[in-house]
This record gives C-alpha cells, sequence and structure tokens, in this order.
C-alpha cells in the first residue's frame, strides 16, 4: 500500500504529540535518533548504508523531512557534510556504518576536526553484546577517533538517545566548534523504549564554555591599540566561525588600521578594500608578512599563529611587540606565541565589546604615527609580489584561469572550494573574496579529495548559487567518484582542474629543497577527463590555449544545470610565489623564480 507523504508527515506529528503527552510512545532507538536529527532542523544527511545501521535507515524510510544523500565512499559523505556546515553555519551531519565504514570516515573527520567545523557523524556499531569479541564489521570507534573528534559518544542504552544526541550537537557547535561522534550498537537502535520527547535543553557540569570577554582585558586591549604607532589586525577562522565579519569590518574601518586573513580567513574582510593586505602567511603577500613583522601592537581575531602563517617562531620573536589575543579557545592562546592581553570569548561578543569601547573612549588612533604606518606598507605594496607572466599566448597559466574565473564571477552568487595543493594557493592568491564563507577549503589538515564533496553539499545547501571547485589532477581522483552523487542528486557544479600533470606542490619542493630529483610526482597514466565527466553523464570541456580560458568558463556557466568537468591544460613548471621556505622567517621569502 503506498503512504503519502501528508499522511507520514500527519504520523509523524501524532508520534511527537503523543511523546510529549504524559503517555509516552514505544519508539526504536533508530527511530528517535531520527527524531532528534527533525528536532534539531537537520535537512540533509550524508550517508552510506551497511549491516550495523540498517535499523536507522529503516527510520529514514518511514519520515520525509530530511533528505539523505547515498555517497560512493564515506570519506566523500563527511567531507559533504562538512562543506555544508562550512558555508551555512550550520551543523553537517553525516551516517556510517561499522568497521570499514567509520574508517574511511576518519579522514573527514579529521579535516572537520582541524578546521573546527561543527559536525555530527553517527556510525553503526557491532550489537553491544559483540562488543570486544572482533566481530564483523567492528572496530573500536570510540578509540580511532577519540584524537580526531571534540567528544565522542557510545550509546550502551536506546533510552539515552535522545540526551545523547542533544549534547552532540550543543557540544558540536558551541566554544569552539568541532565533531563529534555518535556511535550506536544495532541492538541499541532496535530496542523499543518509552520515548519521552526530546529535550529542550541541556546542561553539561564539565562543559561550559565562555562567550563573554572579560571586560578589563578588552579595556587593556583598547589602551594599546589606540597608542600603536604600527597596528595590525590579524584574523584567521574563527572570524567567520562566530559570524563577526560585520564587527570585524566595522573596527577596522572605525580604526583605518591594516588588517589581513588567514588562508582560513579569507572573506572575513573585503579582499578588494585597500586596507586588505593580502594573504600572510608561507604563499602571503609581502606587505602582509612584513607588516605582521614590523608591527609594535598586533589584534589577533580568531587565529592561532601557526606554522604556516608565522614561520619560524624565532624569526618571528625578534621584533619586540604587544599582541592581543582573541579566541574562544583558551587552550590555543600563548600556544605558539607568548601574548600580552589574552581575551578568551566569543569573537562576536568581544569585538562588539570592544567597539561599544572604543565609541564611549573618544579615543583616537594616532594619525600622524597611522599614516607614516600606511606610508612604509605601501612601500612594500610597490614590489608586486603577485606579478606573474599574465600576457603569455603560448601556454595556460594557472593564475590566469582563477584571475579570469573572478573577473567572471565577482558580481555573482558564487562560492568556490578547493582541493589541497598548488592550486588551492592560486585560488586563495588571485580569486578576491569579499564575502565570508564563501571560500571553502581544507586548512588545517590539508585534505586532498576534498573539492568536489564540498561543492556538492554546498550545491544542495545553496541551489541558486553558482559553485565552483578549483582542483588539480592529482587531488581531484581522491574521490571522483563522487560525480556520481552529483549527477542523482542533481547538483550541477563546476570543476576547474588546473591540470599540470604533477603533484605540483611536491614538485615544486622537489625543484627548491631537493634539487630537482622530482621522485613520484609526475602524473603518468592520467585518465581522458573528457570521457569520464561523460561517462558519468556530466559534461567534460579540454581547454589547452590561453585564448580558450575565458570562451570555457562562459560557456560552462551558461550551462546551469549540468555539472561541467573543465581539464586545464596549465603550465607544468609553474610555481607559487611568494613562498616561505619550511623553517624560515615570514619575511625571508622567494618571490620569484628568480630568487631560487
Amino acid at each position: 500500500m503506498e503512504i503519502s507523504k501528508a499522511e507520514m508527515a500527519s504520523a509523524a506529528t501524532a508520534a511527537n504529540s503523543a511523546a510529549s503527552s504524559s503517555s509516552p510512545v514505544d519508539l526504536r532507538g533508530g527511530e528517535i535518533l531520527v527524531k532528534a536529527l527533525q528536532a534539531e532542523n537537520v535537512k540533509y544527511i550524508w550517508g552510506y548504508p551497511g549491516g550495523a545501521v540498517l535499523h536507522i535507515y529503516d527510520a529514514f524510510f518511514k519520515q520525509d523531512t530530511i533528505q539523505h544523500v547515498l555517497v560512493r565512499h564515506e570519506q566523500a559523505a563527511v567531507h559533504a557534510a562538512d562543506g555544508y556546515a562550512r558555508a551555512t553555519g550550520d551543523v553537517g551531519v553525516a551516517l556510517v556504518t561499522s568497521g570499514p565504514g567509520l574508517t574511511n570516515a576518519v579522514t573527514g573527520i579529521a579535516t572537520a576536526y582541524m578546521d573546527s567545523i561543527p559536525m555530527v557523524i553517527i556510525s553503526g556499531q557491532v550489537p553491544t553484546a559483540a562488543i570486544g569479541l572482533d566481530a564483523f564489521q567492528e572496530c573500536d570507534t570510540v578509540g580511532i577517533t577519540r584524537p580526531i573528534v571534540k567528544h565522542n559518544f557510545l550509546v550502551k542504552d536506546a533510552r539515552d538517545m535522545a540526551l545523547i544526541m542533544k549534547k552532540a550537537f550543543h557540544i558540536a557547535r558551541s566554544g569552539r566548534p568541532g565533531p563529534v561522534v555518535v556511535d550506536v550498537p544495532k541492538d541499541v537502535s532496535f530496542n523499543k523504549v518509552p520515548y519521552h520527547g526530546y529535550p529542550e535543553t541541556v546542561e553539561m557540569r564539565s562543559y561550559n564554555p565562555v562567550r563573554k570577554g572579560h571586560s578589563g582585558q578588552i579595556r587593556k586591549a583598547l589602551q594599546l591599540l589606540m597608542a600603536a604607532k604600527r597596528p595590525y589586525i590579524y584574523t584567521g577562522g574563527g572570524v567567520l566561525l562566530s559570524n563577526a565579519s560585520a564587527e570585524l569590518r566595522q573596527l577596522v574601518d572605525m580604526l583605518g588600521y591594516p588588517v589581513t586573513n588567514t588562508l582560513m580567513g579569507l572573506g572575513a574582510y573585503p579582499a578588494n578594500d585597500p586596507k586588505f593586505l593580502g594573504m600572510l602567511g608561507m604563499h602571503g603577500t609581502w606587505e602582509a608578512n612584513n607588516a605582521m613583522q614590523h608591527s609594535d601592537v598586533l589584534l589577533a581575531v580568531g587565529a592561532r599563529f601557526d606554522d604556516r602563517v608565522i614561520g619560524n617562531p624565532k624569526h618571528f620573536a625578534q621584533n619586540e611587540r604587544k599582541i592581543i589575543h582573541i579566541d574562544i579557545d583558551p587552550s590555543s592562546i600563548s600556544k605558539r606565541v607568548k601574548v600580552d592581553v589574552p581575551i578568551v570569548g566569543d569573537v562576536k561578543d568581544v569585538l562588539i565589546e570592544l567597539i561599544a569601547m572604543i565609541k564611549e573612549s573618544g579615543l583616537k588612533p594616532d594619525s600622524h604615527a597611522l599614516g607614516a604606518w600606511w606610508s612604509t606598507i605601501d612601500g612594500w605594496r610597490q614590489r608586486d609580489c603577485m606579478k606573474y607572466d599574465s600576457e603569455n599566448t603560448e601556454v595556460i597559466k594557472p593564475q590566469k584561469v582563477i584571475q579570469t574565473l573572478y573577473n567572471l564571477t565577482k558580481d555573482a552568487d558564487a562560492y568556490v572550494t578547493s582541493d589541497v595543493g598548488q592550486h588551492q594557493m592560486w585560488a586563495a592568491q588571485y580569486y578576491k573574496f569579499n564575502e565570508p564563507r564563501r571560500w571553502i577549503n581544507s586548512g588545517g589538515l590539508g585534505t586532498m579529495g576534498v573539492g568536489i564533496p564540498y561543492a556538492m553539499g554546498i550545491k544542495l545547501a545553496k541551489p541558486e548559487s553558482e559553485v565552483f571547485c578549483v582542483t588539480g589532477e592529482g587531488s581531484v581522483q581522491m574521490c571522483i567518484q563522487e560525480l556520481s552523487t552529483c549527477l542523482q542528486y542533481n547538483t550541477p557544479i563546476k570543476i576547474l582542474s588546473l591540470n599540470n600533470r604533477y603533484l605540483g606542490m611536491v614538485r615544486q619542493w622537489q625543484e627548491i629543497e631537493y634539487s630537482g630529483r622530482y621522485s613520484h610526482s609526475y602524473m603518468d597514466a592520467l585518465p581522458d577527463f573528457v570521457k569520464l565527466a561523460e561517462a558519468y553523464g556530466h559534461v567534460g570541456m579540454l581547454i589547452e590555449r590561453p585564448e580558450d580560458v575565458e570562451p570555457a568558463l562562459r560557456e560552462a556557466r551558461k550551462l546551469k544545470d549540468r555539472t561541467v568537468f573543465m581539464d586545464f591544460r596549465t603550465d607544468p613548471t609553474e610555481n607559487v610565489f611568494p613562498m616561505v621556505q619550511a623553517g624560515k622567517g615570514i619575511t625571508e621569502m622567494l618571490l620569484s623564480p628568480e630568487d631560487l
């Protein structure tokens, strides 16, 4: 007998109202799990079924408010949910089975953990009586994931399911966000227990992240900022995670100070604003890195002074400066660099209070010193460290592809994902991100293969937006099977593969650090990507001449309802500059091939 969607919805409503009345209904653990997801307003879940999660999948069959997306590999399930979370700010949700389902998901979980992305990953587990007996498809999920999650749970009783799910979502999205794993044994998902409804609130004695910054510390920060001669505002992914871009923009505009973003913070401040010095760090701009090194007061906002940003800490410490550090995670403060004014709190809340204090104080920056500082910065800018052979008519320069994409889409509602490698750095350098949550990439873990899953996760969340995946012929083959998922779930994305026939970033390091010994970095048996795209039901394009770059991109954008794979044959010798070599200081930069 066919059950209509209206009947399903009314049955779900009836069950919910019954649960909230005095007489609870009996539900299976898997059904309670689905109700928890509905109560959390989950719209999409990415997953792959297997024996240990079949009761959960059966519960999904009986509802129609959450769309399940069947991926082709569990790694991609977590990546897609991760991309969705990065673009929307909502908690991403993935579902995998026990054993290899969970171990395949580990890379995606670790990727989200390193970049502080709010996620709940539900994994199946063998029945409770079989745990520890090496049962079929058993693995120690809690043990395996412990170092790469914010928290994890093993559900031992279906009666605990609703509360555990409430805790999982609360932990994932509050404080410093991160992934939470909920491991569900098969019998727990099958057992029937009384359902008393989904908890409205949750209190955890051992987990109370601080949101409001210490007012005394914020006042100290204000005094330092206003007395600064060479101020600099250094911002990271924490600004985006706390949705504080508007507050950051207001602060920078009030003060008139120079500002930089990390790779993860791009878009927090508009890239086309003259106060923005570009990205800083290993592949940052000459002016951004020099301002970082020579500032006298540094305001670090939602950033962590990681190795790719400050290079050698000893070199960074050579110059005396006062550092103010705002971060919601106290363990990130003074972890790599000693700071003078630590402020633990949510970036948005702290910036709101700092802005209010500036207005109340009536204090103004030292305009004379600030003018001299901007003159110094403008001197650094004269070097034009992003220059490349843009007029080359013989071979496609990868930077040109990215610049052309930006010029065509700068006024469009566009998202850009990337994989990891040279193409990632060129996208970060040459696409000007003016809005937050538009640049979606793997920063901390540097995971190849994320580009297509990220893009399809975003396209489901933002069906009216244009979604571009910038990748390379190496990275794209890590999760290329998800082209099948793109077709099944109608997520028409545009893939720009900067195909240089090398694992480009590896080749670049081998050229510079290993005297050109290109050990296993050349791709010797590449598929015909046009035919491959067509085999998956999509459009394939081969672009080999510089003059065809813009027409190809225009044509791809016109195909709004099709996934298009663009195979750009780019210069195999091109390197990413500027570059700070490992162990060097951030101002010890290679700016062009002439510096090698």
